[in-house]
């Protein structure tokens, strides 16, 4: 169920930093670590997240209702500490509307004759 007082232009733009982490967990739940080599995996080593930046974010993005902790179990061999996040109907509708935005700054640019 959303809050009704979430409102998505409160939190747009997004950061580049909470666009990686919303844009790794949109397909599916990850823990952690799962996030930061994700994101250096799509940007090819452009978007290095540290440890404290990324657990802060995540910090920051619960309290605002992006993500929650998934509740799943724990797949055998795996860690049973590690946490898996996964994100909120609020984060799917926020990453829909800055992913939405981001395209058309680029339709601009593009009719700009700024990028072919």
């Amino acid at each position: 169920m959303q809050d009704n007082n979430l409102n998505i232009n409160d939190h747009i733009p997004l950061s580049h930093i909470s666009y990686q982490i919303l844009l790794s967990l949109a397909d599916h739940d990850m823990h952690g670590y799962g996030i930061i080599k994700e994101v250096s995996e799509r940007t090819g080593g452009a978007i290095e997240l540290e440890t404290g930046t990324l657990y802060a974010a995540i910090k920051r993005m619960r309290d605002d209702k992006m993500l929650v902790v998934a509740e799943r179990k724990p797949d055998p061999g795996e860690d049973a500490r590690r946490r898996y996040y996964e994100l909120t109907a609020f984060g799917k509708d926020l990453l829909c509307a800055e992913t939405l935005r981001l395209a058309n700054l680029v339709a601009v640019a593009q009719q700009k004759r700024v990028i072919a």
